[in-house]
């Protein structure tokens, strides 16, 4: 696996692992409806904002063999506001190594903390790398109730539990 910076050329495969992600994975713990509003298909103007958006993060694309399997973005020095692996890559690690890379931007950045908002699905593997629930959350997008929770993890009390780095 290799974890590297995000091209503009990302824009679609990132899109597309999105919604693999959303509406498979996410799948046993949200209704249709609550995927639909999660991620509806883009057309092409929603693509190119969806590329800009990654562009203006701080994105990371996780390669295997050669394939986009996954991405994550970090947002304002502290927050990952994207964690998504293609189902096809699940259990291998892959979100794990998106983690670690954005944490180690943040402490990079000299941010004192990273937090998110992870789903119920993406919630164990949050836990797994050292987040805390700080809430249980309700989100609401394009009016449907989603359950969320915001999740931290302190860069200070870590020190360096977090070590895995990427190619910059």
């Amino acid at each position: 696996m290799i974890i590297r910076p995000y091209r503009e050329a990302d824009a679609a495969a990132t899109r597309a692992i999105y919604e693999r992600a959303v509406h498979g994975s996410a799948a046993t713990h949200y209704s249709r409806e609550q995927l639909d509003a999660w991620a509806p298909q883009a057309d092409a103007a929603g693509l190119a904002r969806w590329g800009a958006q990654r562009g203006a993060a701080q994105t990371v694309v996780a390669l295997e063999d050669g394939q986009a399997a996954g991405f994550s973005d970090l947002v304002d020095r502290t927050l990952l506001d994207m964690l998504f692996v293609d189902p096809r890559f699940g259990r291998r690690g892959i979100g794990s190594a998106l983690i670690s890379a954005i944490v180690n931007l943040a402490r990079d950045e000299g941010a004192p903390y990273v937090e998110t908002c992870a789903s119920m699905t993406a919630l164990p593997v949050f836990e797994r790398n050292g987040f805390v629930v700080v809430a249980e959350e309700a989100a609401v997008i394009r009016g449907v109730v989603l359950t969320n929770f915001r999740m931290r993890f302190d860069l200070a009390a870590a020190g360096s539990q977090v070590a895995t780095s990427y190619p910059r």
